[in-house]
């Protein structure tokens, strides 16, 4: 396990945008410290781990690791399902004024078609997203208030990158003092 800058580890997930929608996401307050824990994974993909901080309203800051080489029947419970509340998107820019041009129209298409016909909130999101080129988008149990059990599941599954990256992102926030407030 290599643990990177938590953006590359998205630059991971962002490569390859096959089956965009079949991405699931756990996130939450760490179990101690600073910061939020995410986990992403896909099952032919996957699962990553990341952890971050905001370093000041501006800034994310954070470390991650590719935890697992594909979903299997061990940690498939713990990711939420389609009938999850939640929902999230990793999104890359336009490459160009052409592109977003492109996307823009694609976006009026679908929100014009939605209005049109019947849909669900569901249907609404995967074809935004589609519309938007995004190349990971799914299901996200996430509790802004609390810490998702699954997130502690995960911590458990997972316990040597656990402790690795927590120890990586405490030295990051040690090194910018984030605990005497924002920079």
């Amino acid at each position: 396990m290599r643990v990177r800058v938590w953006r590359d580890i998205l630059e991971d997930v962002t490569e390859d945008s096959t089956d965009a929608e079949d991405w699931r996401a756990v996130a939450g307050h760490r179990r101690d410290g600073v910061g939020e824990d995410l986990v992403i994974g896909h099952p032919s993909r996957g699962v990553y781990f990341l952890k971050t901080y905001a370093k000041n309203p501006y800034e994310l800051r954070g470390v991650g690791a590719r935890v697992a080489r594909r979903v299997d029947d061990g940690i498939e419970p713990l990711l939420p399902n389609r009938e999850s509340e939640g929902r999230f998107a990793v999104q890359s820019p336009p490459e160009d004024d052409e592109h977003a041009k492109t996307m823009a129209k694609r976006v009026q298409e679908t929100v014009r078609v939605h209005g049109d016909a019947p849909t669900t909130p569901d249907d609404l999101f995967t074809d935004l997203m589609e519309a938007l080129d995004s190349p990971a988008f799914g299901p996200m149990e996430f509790a802004p208030e609390q810490r998702p059990d699954s997130l502690d599941a995960f911590a458990d599954e997972f316990e040597e990158a656990e402790r690795l990256l927590d120890a990586e992102l405490d030295d990051l926030v040690e090194a910018d003092e984030v605990g005497r407030g924002f920079q």
